[in-house]
């Protein structure tokens, strides 16, 4: 029987929320092995003079405990 964790993870790219979620998923992975799955709880972006600068997104990553 597998036993699962979840955690919250965020993270923010100046290109996209989808890149914003690779770099979240790369990065923990460096420290998490067995990651499952991803769900994206919440996205946001911040705007400078009328323009998109940074997309955030907040993410619940679940792996699998060893």
């Amino acid at each position: 029987m597998a036993v699962l964790k979840v955690i919250e993870v965020l993270s923010s790219s100046n290109t996209s929320w989808e890149d914003a979620t690779q770099k979240a998923v790369a990065k923990a992975s460096k420290s998490v092995k067995h990651i499952r799955s991803v769900y994206v709880q919440d996205q946001s972006a911040t705007v400078k003079d009328d323009k998109v600068t940074e997309f955030r997104v907040t993410l619940k990553l679940t792996f699998e405990l060893e």
